[in-house]
């Protein structure tokens, strides 16, 4: 389904903070830990940024308030991602970060430092307790360390896992962390679901990870308090270290960099300099208890964890953190996925789906944006477990059908409106078939906007999601086939063997959601709003889609000409200002103009 890919400061808190399982530096137990295994090589550890997820998902969501009027959307959308990093990656051991109140030696070292932050909302301050608490339910420990950031904690982590010769994964927001990135500890952006590494550090900033402390005391930073280099922004600083590798031999040679003050701020800035290395570097050796036995992803204690889901009102959560007992096996190992490579195949798949009261359809293409997509494969399922993709684009070798033909085959079974169709963003489908020739009817069920009536805080509704959340069911990777950046390939370009269980999956996975959807939509009383609203509303907007907009050329070429005019002047005026012509567009021109 290329339409979607599957996936998406703190001063004044709460002084009465709830204990979390290992304590902090001040507080080591006194007990040894039980003997477990050793860490080892192949084993990862996730340990997050607390209450930069907690920042998040507070200014993100909307309120959200418990049995008893108590404020829980912070809880509810942190430890939401706390299940999905568990339920997604598997860790080995997953650890959770903490500021404590007070000051570090930061505010130490430099009374400015983070000056300007604001306190923590009024709102948020008592769900903080309540995020330990249900923290501490799973098993997760707490770390932190008074006089020291959580950013402290997370690099003392890092380097004591590098050191066992684990691989670690930095959950955090947070650019000092970028500093930590080496082979074994990468950051990894829960957002996004996406891993930052070296190379993605390269092409973002231009620099090493050794050289990011520098980068970052030539910069500055502005949200921190840390003063950087005037005048320095991220280009200039890339673009010096490259030349001279090191915040000291940059200084040393301020004196040959280009551009009066940009040199000047350079020569006089040794001490700025200096004073913001002190402030961005992390402290990798903090005196905070690390103890793997307790970090070991293991359990969880139900009885504790849905008794405060009870309490906050988690009812869809708590149905999910306990499917964390037991791993059920993929559904992929027992469905039947196959290819439909002849046109007898074809026929015999035809006069099947003919037959059939419901079907769950999907299209794989080459486009996300369904009027410019091309079709690369047809998958259908109408009954669990057994799913089929016809390959109509594919590699040149792969097994593929004429796409015409396929088209014309499959019209009398896609425009039936008495063959029932159920699929993940139907819209998308009918856009892409509509194109190719085909009106697709009798839209029976769209599992992603069920999900959405059902639970619409949820951040996402992708066919990821639905599969872990309802079925415990971890689906393929659209990432796993196509890759992603500047390396991505298109649908087309990978081999069918690879596309087939992907895109068949696509449509089985539907067909099972939607028995369960239906019980929800039920039991929640969505029932006539989902069939009198929101599904006739799919082919409202598939068609506004399709048909696009009308525009008034004629009124849009005469403001082009206005706003033309306009800029002629202004381009005038401001070359007049500058004593001569140059190119405004040019940034390096423009600096030039503007700063020497």
């Amino acid at each position: 389904m290329s339409k979607q890919p599957r996936q998406r400061t703190l001063i004044g808190f709460d002084d009465e903070i709830a204990e979390c399982p290992d304590g902090d530096a001040a507080t080591v137990p006194d007990e040894q830990p039980a003997q477990a295994s050793a860490p080892s090589a192949d084993e990862t550890v996730y340990v997050v940024d607390a209450y930069a997820l907690i920042f998040q998902v507070f200014h993100a969501l909307p309120e959200m308030t418990g049995p008893a009027g108590q404020p829980v959307g912070a809880v509810h959308g942190f430890i939401r991602d706390m299940v999905d990093l568990l339920e997604k990656k598997s860790p080995d051991y997953l650890l959770c970060a903490f500021d404590l109140p007070g000051d570090t030696f930061r505010d130490e070292r430099y009374a400015e430092y983070k000056a300007d932050r604001s306190e923590m909302p009024e709102d948020l301050q008592p769900q903080i307790p309540n995020i330990r608490r249900v923290l501490e339910a799973m098993g997760i420990p707490c770390l932190e360390c008074p006089g020291y950031e959580a950013d402290d904690v997370l690099a003392t982590v890092a380097r004591k896992a590098e050191h066992e010769g684990m691989q670690c994964y930095v959950v955090t927001s947070d650019k000092d962390c970028r500093q930590l990135i080496t082979d074994r500890v990468k950051i990894y952006n829960i957002r996004k679901d996406s891993i930052f590494d070296a190379s993605a550090l390269m092409e973002v900033w231009g620099v090493r990870p050794d050289q990011v402390v520098d980068f970052q005391s030539l910069v500055g930073d502005k949200v921190d308090n840390v003063p950087g280099v005037p005048l320095i922004g991220p280009k200039i600083a890339a673009e010096l270290l490259q030349k001279y590798d090191t915040l000291d031999r940059v200084l040393e040679h301020a004196e040959e960099v280009s551009g009066k003050k940009r040199r000047e701020n350079l020569m006089n800035g040794r001490e700025s300099a200096m004073l913001s290395r002190d402030l961005v570097r992390l402290v990798d050796d903090v005196p905070v208890a690390i103890d793997w036995n307790e970090g070991r992803v293991a359990e969880i204690d139900q009885s504790a964890v849905q008794s405060l889901c009870q309490e906050f009102g988690f009812r869809r959560l708590a149905e999910r953190l306990a499917g964390l007992t037991t791993q059920a096996e993929p559904a992929t190992a027992q469905a039947e996925y196959r290819t439909v490579a002849t046109l007898a195949e074809l026929d015999e798949l035809v006069q099947q789906l003919s037959q059939q009261s419901q079907i769950s359809i999907d299209t794989e293409t080459t486009s996300t944006r369904p009027r410019s997509a091309e079709i690369v494969g047809y998958s259908f399922a109408w009954q669990e477990g057994d799913a089929c993709y016809i390959p109509v684009r594919a590699p040149e070798g792969d097994p593929q059908l004429d796409p015409a033909t396929v088209r014309d085959a499959l019209r009398p079974v896609l425009e039936n409106p008495d063959i029932q169709k159920v699929g993940q963003n139907l819209k998308y489908d009918m856009v892409v078939l509509r194109s190719a020739g085909i009106a697709l009817r009798g839209i029976a069920f769209d599992t992603m906007v069920a999900d959405y009536l059902i639970v619409p805080g949820e951040r996402n509704h992708s066919l990821d999601d639905l599969a872990a959340r309802y079925l415990d069911h971890t689906t393929i990777k659209i990432s796993e086939l196509i890759g992603t950046g500047k390396k991505q390939k298109r649908m087309d370009q990978v081999p069918v063997a690879q596309v087939t269980p992907y895109a068949a999956e696509d449509a089985e996975v539907p067909l099972r959601l939607a028995g369960i959807l239906q019980g929800r939509l039920q039991d929640e009383g969505l029932t006539d709003l989902y069939r009198g609203l929101e599904m006739p509303l799919i082919e409202v907007l598939a068609e506004m889609e399709f048909n696009g907009i009308k525009v008034d050329v004629a009124r849009l070429g005469e403001l082009g000409q206005r706003f033309g005019e306009r800029i002629a002047s202004l381009e005038q005026e401001i070359h007049e200002l500058a004593g001569g012509r140059f190119n405004i567009d040019s940034p390096k021109q423009l600096s030039k103009v503007l700063f020497e």
